[in-house]
């Protein structure tokens, strides 16, 4: 009985129930003018339904009255753009005839059966011709008392019927073609990368500043020299400064989704991001091999988060370790080499998101990332080649 009643209490019912009847109000105009059937709106709906706009018309309406939850959605099962070939229009043809024939069936009940739920209570109490002819009784038949609920039950029951399948009919016929849903799932696929990018950002970013900030803080307080103390604060405001325009950077991006996202640090910046590791006091043996200054906006951005992730994860499970980092540029690739002793700690899976990040950077890329331990040291070894695919 609850699945019977479910219907009759999700707003959708009612907004399919508009939906029906709005076309009705044309139909009833119409007879003021022409009465009988009105075959001439169904004549007039085929030039219509020709035009591409009335694809887009329709589709917003369906959208909005049928399926109020997909209205926006880049998967949305019914299509609001305008129809593009033949065959679309002639199905917006049909479904305009469909339309028509389901809003006079619909619209018909919905004035006819509560007038006669009114009239069966009045013959339920009243003899003689009821007011519009439907009974013809010569005294009043109280039972009829018992039928009265039964036209509106079955008012209901065709509005949620006529209502879903009005909904599967517009999915068939006004449902987005291979191509629209094609630029749907590239839609989709574009903000979950975008997504992805943005929490690799922040897992970076906060990520190496809160960790260089703990490692700093940690060492000041044992380290009982005011000198290296005042060093220490200095270095953690610094880092933490950078961390916090890059927090207003990816905010700005979610906010704005055209943003531009030009400010990301890249491996140019790569002395700046050495000096805050040493800065913990990390012994930070670095080689550079190449001109980094020439490297591709995508991969140096990508590369500078690849290392900075890289001694974030140094710093974190194995303290303060001397660290060896080695950047190669040649005609052909980027590799960095970053390597610290090991640490008990990273004997067992790391629990972050670090090192998947990494490798998915990498492969975004077109190239590979791999890290473990090596001959009693933690390494981590990417190589991203310097001409991208297209």
């Amino acid at each position: 009985m609850r699945r019977l009643l479910a219907p009759l209490a999700e707003p959708v019912t009612y907004s399919r129930w508009v939906h029906l009847v709005v076309p009705m109000t044309l139909v009833s105009v119409w007879l003021f003018i022409e009465p009988g059937l009105p075959w001439q709106l169904a004549l007039l709906a085929v030039p219509l339904g020709l035009l591409p706009v009335t694809r887009t018309r329709e589709g917003v309406q369906a959208q909005l009255l049928l399926t109020p939850r997909e209205r926006g959605r880049a998967d949305a099962t019914i299509s609001v753009a305008s129809a593009k070939s033949w065959g679309e229009k002639w199905r917006t043809v049909l479904w305009l005839e469909l339309r028509l024939l389901l809003s006079i069936v619909v619209g018909t009940a919905t004035v006819w059966l509560p007038l006669m739920a009114i009239e069966l209570a009045r013959a339920a109490t009243s003899g003689g011709t009821s007011s519009k002819g439907i009974f013809h009784l010569v005294e009043p038949r109280p039972w009829y008392a018992a039928l009265t609920p039964l036209p509106l039950l079955l008012l209901l029951v065709l509005v949620v019927l006529c209502g879903r399948l009005s909904t599967a009919v517009a999915r068939r016929l006004l449902g987005p073609s291979r191509a629209e849903r094609v630029a749907a799932l590239e839609e989709l696929t574009e903000q979950l990368l975008e997504r992805n990018r943005i929490a690799r950002e922040l897992h970076d970013s906060i990520g190496h500043a809160l960790t260089v900030s703990v490692v700093q803080a940690g060492a000041a307080r044992t380290a009982g020299d005011p000198e290296f103390t005042r060093r220490a604060l200095v270095a953690i405001e610094e880092t933490c400064r950078a961390a916090l325009d890059d927090l207003e950077r990816v905010l700005r991006v979610l906010r704005e989704p055209g943003a531009s996202t030009d400010r990301r640090p890249t491996l140019i910046a790569v002395e700046q991001l050495l000096d805050s590791a040493r800065g913990s006091g990390v012994d930070v043996d670095a080689e550079v091999a190449g001109h980094v200054d020439r490297l591709p906006a995508p991969l140096s951005r990508e590369g500078y988060r690849i290392l900075q992730e890289s001694l974030t994860n140094a710093l974190r499970h194995a303290g303060r370790v001397p660290v060896r980092v080695r950047i190669a540029i040649d005609e052909h690739h980027l590799e960095l080499d970053v390597r610290n002793p090991l640490a008990e700690a990273v004997l067992r899976p790391a629990g972050g998101h670090g090192l998947q990040g990494m490798r998915e950077r990498a492969k975004l890329l077109g190239g590979s990332a791999r890290a473990g331990p090596r001959e009693g040291e933690w390494q981590v070894h990417v190589r991203l080649p310097l001409q991208q695919r297209g």
